[in-house]
């Protein structure tokens, strides 16, 4: 088996708090094979976009910090490179789609500008050269007129658009891993089948690597092969796709299974998790999930349960994980 694009350990970011730090990703270990599609899941605040930003080191406020953990794609350790070459692997190494493009695209410069500006900083190629070939990036996206649309500005273009926009502008360094943060939000339900399509083409055509951000586990059973579940900036599941839908091995994943439209008989009352997620502040001693889980024992308010071997290349976060796999 070859070696994993990237392999993420012990990964954690916390903030500064005047009552102290306030751990947000907490000791987060994965791994990304060559073509794979990883949905990292879980509630809103839960820690999957500030987990993908901290790999690339492009942390959201100066009050956040990574304090510890081993980043690697390839021979690089990510978390040990100064500024200048890290400006390079973001965008040649690793490319991110960021989930609201209207807050990421210049707006006083068009499509083809932007495009044509990472162009020419990772590939040293003229401007003119440049120009060129945003419109073939903007085409292989599927622009339609990508020569007039590159002279477009970004509040011309529909949210589709502007959500390929992002993505040809992801591309431009010829990046082997693709960060997609939350691509179909906000899109209505044809566009969003376009855009994962699109997504997993490029993983077919480029031999891209993606971690697909998303709350959305209808969209991890069309895209993705692997999923890693996030609970209070903790991965407390991770699992083949298949596995993980058809038998989660943590109470949280069974309650995100259970609470999807679709998951129980129709006109029913979805099921939902009971309580809300822990805060920052004010963290449960032993498992972060106990408050809110149907299976919790006095264990489970005492240990902290590691990320454990479940088998078949599973793992999961659960003092208990066997009684869920073999339910009574």
């Amino acid at each position: 088996m070859s070696a994993p694009v990237l392999r993420v350990e012990d990964l954690t970011v916390e903030f500064t708090a005047p009552g102290g730090p306030l751990r947000a990703v907490d000791e987060v270990s994965f791994e990304l094979a060559e073509g794979e599609v990883l949905g990292l899941v879980g509630e809103s605040g839960s820690g999957k976009t500030l987990t993908c930003r901290a790999l690339i080191r492009l942390l959201p406020s100066r009050r956040a910090r990574i304090t510890r953990g081993v980043v690697r794609v390839g021979e690089l350790d990510l978390m040990t490179l100064p500024e200048s070459a890290m400006q390079r692997v973001r965008g040649e190494r690793i490319g991110m789609i960021f989930q609201n493009p209207m807050t990421h695209l210049d707006p006083v410069m068009t499509i083809g500008e932007q495009i044509g500006e990472s162009l020419r900083f990772h590939k040293g190629i003229t401007r003119r050269d440049a120009a060129g070939r945003a419109v073939e990036l903007l085409r292989q996206v599927g622009i339609p007129d990508p020569a007039l649309r590159s002279r477009s500005y970004p509040h011309s273009l529909s949210g589709g658009m502007r959500q390929r926009a992002m993505i040809a502008i992801a591309l431009a360094g010829e990046p082997r891993i693709l960060i997609a943060d939350e691509p179909t939000t906000a899109l209505d339900v044809t566009v969003q089948a376009q855009i994962l399509r699109l997504l997993l083409d490029l993983r077919d055509r480029a031999g891209l690597s993606i971690i697909l951000i998303t709350h959305d586990l209808g969209v991890v059973a069309e895209t993705c092969e692997t999923v890693a579940v996030m609970y209070a900036g903790r991965i407390v599941e991770r699992a083949a796709k298949r596995a993980l839908l058809r038998a989660p091995l943590h109470p949280y994943s069974q309650g995100l299974i259970r609470s999807q439209p679709g998951a129980g008989a129709p006109l029913a009352e979805l099921p939902s998790i009971p309580g809300q997620p822990p805060s920052l502040a004010d963290l449960p001693q032993g498992c972060r999930f106990h408050p809110r889980c149907a299976y919790v024992i006095p264990r489970c308010r005492e240990i902290r349960p590691p990320l454990a071997d479940a088998g078949a290349g599973r793992r999961s976060a659960c003092l208990r994980w066997q009684e869920l796999a073999c339910p009574s």
